[in-house]
């Protein structure tokens, strides 16, 4: 069973409740209503627990050989899939624990997943491949090889996946496997995060810069002067913000008007070391990140870019992710040792 205690938040975040898994906390999800936090671990195990007390709902050690690389909670029902390093998918009721279906991708890491916007379809990244499978575990289809390992993907639109890889980002029919659209780009992509109407894709690359395209017109830029590869990277539920981390500050580029081209981002200021999470919360302009330093922050921000931080809190080691309960009014953080905490959040 999970160790309950208590946090020490500021500003907005209001105590709530902490657990600890077998390992890493490696990644996780609310459930839709948010009736139930689920994490996985680098032992394998997955858990879930309840969203208010933290108590433990279930425990499933040692499901995944290996360890557990992905987590995706689908988009209107309690059901969640996680994959590991032995290649396979388990979907699983979050509330019951139990697995629905198991999906053999094959011997390769399973290191991305995620679900369709309508939760019909899940795609998963293997290697150099990429597949999509149906809502009940039946195979779509499985792309060629991309020049390197896939290193994200992501629905476009409820028919559109996206990767991206060394060199490129592509975009399939979700339901064919058809190949729409290539961008390339001389370079490794290590991250990628696309605006919510598809049109905007941005992606950290290995050079220490973050490249975006407009799809709709065809052009690209790039934003330079990142100290570290850039691996996290956020946009807001309008598409106005980009937050984007490759360091110790985070930079947030406004899309309003002609921007971000000419403009000076948003610079946000808190953490001491490397920045390893960042999420916006589905209403409003207030974002989250984490850190190397195991410190978690919530951040208030115009649509220029500009913010202020408004809360913070320590966890007890490297902030893996932190995750925004659907309604907004919660936050939670999974860390290095294990420990899985979520606070309430004030208006």
């Amino acid at each position: 069973m999970p160790d309950l205690k208590t946090s020490k938040p500021t500003g907005v975040l209001r105590r709530g409740w902490s657990a600890t898994v077998g390992d890493y906390a490696i990644a996780g999800g609310w459930t839709p209503s948010g009736e139930a936090l689920v994490v996985g671990d680098a032992a394998g195990g997955v858990c879930a627990f309840d969203g208010k007390s933290g108590a433990a709902i279930w425990v499933r050690n040692g499901v995944h050989d290996g360890g557990v690389l992905a987590v995706a909670s689908h988009p209107d029902r309690p059901v969640f899939a996680t994959a590991g390093q032995d290649g396979r998918i388990l979907v699983w009721s979050a509330l019951e624990g139990q697995v629905s279906h198991t999906i053999d991708v094959g011997k390769a890491w399973i290191e991305n997943i995620a679900w369709s916007p309508q939760g019909q379809w899940l795609a998963a990244s293997s290697a150099r491949q990429v597949c999509v499978y149906g809502a009940d575990g039946t195979a779509m289809w499985r792309s060629d090889d991309h020049p390197s390992t896939v290193s994200a993907v992501a629905w476009s639109s409820a028919d559109e996946l996206a990767t991206a890889c060394y060199g490129r980002a592509s975009f399939f029919d979700g339901a064919s496997g058809a190949l729409r659209q290539k961008l390339e780009w001389k370079g490794s992509l290590v991250s990628m995060v696309l605006s919510p109407d598809g049109d905007i894709v941005a992606c950290g690359s290995q050079d220490n810069t973050v490249h975006f395209w407009r799809r709709s017109t065809g052009e690209d830029s790039m934003m330079a002067g990142y100290p570290a590869k850039p691996s996290v990277l956020a946009f807001d539920d309008t598409g106005t913000l980009l937050a984007t981390s490759g360091g110790e500050a985070i930079m947030v580029w406004s899309f309003q008007g002609n921007g971000p081209e000419g403009t000076q981002p948003g610079t946000l200021v808190c953490h001491v070391k490397l920045v390893t999470a960042l999420a916006f919360a589905r209403r409003g302009m207030r974002l989250a990140s984490g850190g190397r330093d195991g410190v978690v922050a919530v951040w208030s921000l115009g649509s220029d870019g500009q913010g202020q931080m408004e809360g913070a809190a320590a966890v007890a080691d490297v902030v893996a992710q932190v995750y925004w309960r659907p309604d907004g009014r919660a936050l939670a953080a999974l860390d290095a040792q294990g420990g899985v905490t979520a606070w309430r959040v004030n208006k």
